[in-house]
C-alpha cells in the first residue's frame, strides 16, 4: 500500500502518477509495465515510485484496488436499482448486462481487468487476486444469501460454490468480448450483441439449473 510520502504528495502529482501506471499497466500487464516509463509519463524521477510504493507489485495492487473500487462503487448503484421483488435470476440477469456494459465502456478497468486475470507472473497475480477476490466476496455474498432467505435459491443451495463459480465466469464475461480466443464456443466475442447477450444469458442459465428453485417442466 502507499507510503506515506505518498499520502503526503499534491493531489495533481498523485493523478499523475496513477495515471501514467494505469496506462503502462493496462498497456502491458505488470511483467511488461516499465517503471521507467511510468516515471517518464508522470514527471518524476524513477526513484520516487519507491519513495511512494514499496516495489512495483505494491503499485500495481494499488491500482487495482483503485480499479476494483471505482468497477464496486458502478455496480453497487445498480444493484440498489435492480427489481430484485421479480427474483433474484431475473434482476441478475439485468445485473450481468451492465457489467459487460461497464467493461466494454471502460477501457482502462477492462485493461487492468485482463492483466490481472492474464497476469503470469505468479506473485504479482496472488497479490492482486486477494484485493480483486476481497471486492467481488464482498458484494455477491449478500446478493447470494437474501437470494436464498427469499427462496429464489434451492435451501441447500451451496453458496461457497455458486460464489466460486461466479469468480470464475464474471471475468470471463467482462473479457471475452473484447479478447477473442477466450471464448471458442459460446460466441461472447462475435462481436454481434445480440449473440454476446444470447451467449451470457445461458451461463446464467446453468447457474439457475443448479441453484435456483423454479421447477422445469418434464419433456
Amino acid at each position: 500500500m502507499p507510503t506515506a510520502t505518498w499520502e503526503r504528495l499534491p493531489e495533481a502529482r498523485r493523478a499523475a502518477v496513477l495515471r501514467a501506471a494505469e496506462e503502462e499497466f493496462a498497456a502491458h500487464g505488470f511483467s511488461g509495465g516499465s517503471l521507467n516509463v511510468i516515471a517518464r509519463n508522470a514527471g518524476v524521477a524513477k526513484g520516487s515510485l519507491f519513495q511512494y510504493f514499496t516495489d512495483k507489485i505494491d503499485l500495481y495492487t494499488h491500482l487495482s484496488e483503485l480499479a476494483c473500487a471505482r468497477i464496486s462503487a458502478h455496480m453497487g448503484r445498480h444493484i440498489a436499482r435492480m427489481p430484485w421483488e421479480r427474483g433474484f435470476f431475473a434482476a441478475y440477469r439485468q445485473l450481468v448486462l451492465v457489467w459487460m456494459e461497464y467493461f466494454r465502456t471502460h477501457p482502462v478497468e477492462l485493461a487492468l481487468t485482463a492483466a490481472v486475470n492474464l497476469e503470469p507472473e505468479p506473485s504479482a497475480r496472488l497479490a492482486v487476486r486477494e484485493v480483486v477476490n476481497r471486492f467481488y466476496l464482498r458484494d455477491l455474498r449478500p446478493l447470494l444469501e437474501r437470494a436464498r432467505e427469499a427462496g429464489d435459491l434451492r435451501p441447500d443451495a451451496d453458496l461457497d460454490a455458486c460464489l466460486a463459480l461466479l469468480l470464475m465466469v464474471l471475468p470471463h464475461l467482462a473479457l471475452a468480448p473484447s479478447y477473442p480466443g477466450l471464448d471458442p464456443v459460446l460466441g461472447l466475442s462475435s462481436g454481434d450483441p445480440a449473440q454476446v447477450e444470447a451467449a451470457a444469458m445461458r451461463l446464467l442459465d446453468v447457474f439457475e439449473a443448479a441453484f435456483g428453485t423454479r421447477v422445469t417442466a418434464e419433456p
